[in-house]
């Protein structure tokens, strides 16, 4: 059932651009009045907002391929939520949805790109991981670009992450030998013990990480899925086989540089071994998001893929969960719940 709607709701608004990393005072939370619903409008209610490392770059005031986040404005960010007031006929009170509407515990719609989600198939907050972008990111960045085949090695990077997760399993039931590189034992044992990858090396457990790599990648390397950039991938490039592919999905290592890193870099065997390195946005492949996410579905609900979840409550947590998350903090999917979840209330 539906909770009384507040006369106010609390948002956070970047108050600063910070030249590096973050700090908590970068943000602001503010407390305003509840919005009037107006022509198809829906209104609702928040109950899990999703964080993730591309948003550091709407911090920024630079030119990229979506807009930054103006001084003032709400934090860019995908939510799963409850409409609890609806003037526009496709949608009613009570109905589970999920669309960008930014870090705030109430939120006002169009309902153009509000989407109804369906809580038999999975718990609503998967909406924001596993079956939202980050779950669309790994099967489109995987299956177009890596295109792995049956004995092939497949590394990926941020392996215990909302996007690496999925990567490697969709590789092992591709029938790939998978390498997930991580920091620290516990994310190491994760992937290795729980996800089923053949092997896992912490990148966070010495200096020679190229060795740690060749090792665990004694016939090289053939799909490296980058999350991550920097000094990772240098250890990486070196071990790419002739007609490897490199899926680049993120940088996470450099979004808190105060200036671009030299790069990039040991480009040199690329040419040679006829490597391919493409960059993508998720949003690329959107007119084919529904058949991919019924397709993890099915997995998901056969229990042959599996995730894992990171939340924290309370929305004045999100500029320090988000912070933690850019230093590598967060374990999962990193999810911050605004509210109780209609899903579970009673149980």
């Amino acid at each position: 059932m539906s909770q009384a709607i507040p006369t106010s709701y609390r948002r956070v608004v970047l108050a600063r651009r910070p030249p590096g990393e973050p700090a908590e005072s970068d943000f602001r939370i503010e407390t305003v009045p509840m919005p009037t619903v107006g022509t198809n409008q829906v209104l609702v209610r928040v109950v899990y907002m999703s964080l993730d490392p591309y948003m550091r770059g709407r911090m920024r005031d630079v030119a990229s391929y979506a807009k930054p986040v103006g001084i003032g404005e709400v934090m860019e960010g995908g939510t799963v939520g409850e409409v609890v007031a609806s003037n526009n006929p496709a949608f009613k009170p009570g109905d589970l949805v999920e669309e960008r509407l930014g870090w705030q515990e109430y939120g006002l719609s169009n309902g153009h790109a509000l989407r109804r989600i369906d809580p038999s198939l999975a718990p609503i907050s998967t909406a924001n991981g596993i079956l939202g972008m980050p779950g669309l990111t790994a099967w489109f960045g995987l299956y177009e670009i890596g295109q792995p085949k049956p004995g092939e090695t497949v590394v990926v990077s941020a392996a215990s992450g909302a996007v690496g997760q999925v990567v490697g399993q969709l590789a092992k039931l591709s029938g790939c030998r998978v390498v997930g590189i991580a920091g620290g034992a516990k994310k190491c044992a994760f992937i290795r013990d729980e996800l089923g990858f053949d092997a896992a090396v912490d990148y966070k457990a010495g200096n020679d990480l190229e060795g740690a790599l060749r090792h665990a990648c004694p016939n090289g390397i053939d799909v490296y899925f980058d999350n991550v950039g920097g000094p990772v991938t240098d250890a990486v490039i070196p071990l790419l086989n002739f007609w490897a592919r490199v899926p680049l999905c993120g940088s996470i290592s450099a979004y808190n540089a105060e200036r671009p890193e030299m790069g990039p870099r040991l480009l040199w065997p690329m040419v040679g071994r006829r490597v391919t390195m493409r960059g993508f946005i998720v949003s690329d492949f959107a007119p084919r998001f529904e058949p991919a996410r019924r397709a993890m579905g099915e997995l998901v609900r056969s229990g042959r893929v599996k995730y894992r979840e990171d939340i924290v409550d309370g929305i004045e947590r999100a500029p320090r969960a988000f912070i933690g998350l850019l230093r590598g903090e967060n374990f999962g999917k990193l999810l911050v719940r605004l509210g109780p979840d209609p899903t579970t209330m009673g149980r």
